[in-house]
């Protein structure tokens, strides 16, 4: 198989990214280099017409955007935020989580004053707070969410939550879910036609093993 043909895939650095690639190893897509110690960034299979790279999780979508990668493995975090231009293929039902507003456990909301809002996530914070008509002032953060409203710079943050652990050990509590989140399969549009037989046979395969697991 030509290199031209193959598969480029773009997997997120990180525990989804590895549990995502054990995901195409076991629907038969496997590129044993992958698991060698090494600091290698790409890793191919020409039998199997793939190649693999890590990147950083918030730029997959730009990659597979822009053509660098023919699919790859998304949060529905991050493509609600940046709205690449891609296909959705799949829900992959792993790295669950919910975008949720949260805030001290005693702040109690004045409508009459804008609402400082604290957040990573500046496109989906605006989109849901235009939804209700609520004016908000956006501070964009981009770590340690949380210290915002223990230290007065912001009333509520818009940030990913699991299991509210932190929020709670840091006198904050969730108080509206904006989005549940997963990984999704996305697809390059470009390549998704040229290559549409080979993209939809992994989809399905992979599909196939997220059902059985």
């Amino acid at each position: 198989m030509s290199l031209k043909q193959m598969i480029n895939i773009a997997l997120p650095k990180g525990r989804l990214g590895e549990k995502a690639y054990r995901v195409f190893e076991a629907a038969g897509y496997e590129c044993p280099s992958i698991r060698e110690e090494n600091r290698k960034l790409i890793f191919e299979n020409e039998e199997k017409g793939i190649r693999y790279f890590w990147v950083k999780p918030s730029d997959v979508v730009i990659y597979v955007e822009r053509g660098a990668a023919d699919i790859g493995i998304a949060g529905k975090d991050i493509i609600l935020e940046y709205s690449p231009d891609i296909y959705e293929l799949a829900d992959l039902g792993m790295g669950k989580c919910r975008m949720a507003v949260a805030c001290k456990r005693d702040f109690c909301d004045n409508r009459d004053r804008t609402l400082r809002v604290a957040t990573k996530f500046p496109n989906i914070a605006k989109k849901y707070y235009n939804s209700q008509s609520r004016e908000i002032d956006i501070i964009k953060l981009n770590g340690s969410i949380e210290l915002a409203p223990i230290l007065g710079l912001s009333d509520v943050i818009v940030d990913i939550v699991e299991t509210g652990k932190t929020l709670y050990e840091n006198n904050l509590e969730p108080r509206e879910t904006i989005v549940d989140i997963s990984a999704r399969l996305v697809a390059n549009k470009v390549s998704y036609k040229f290559k549409n037989a080979e993209i939809t046979a992994m989809c399905e395969k992979i599909s196939e093993q997220i059902k059985n697991s």
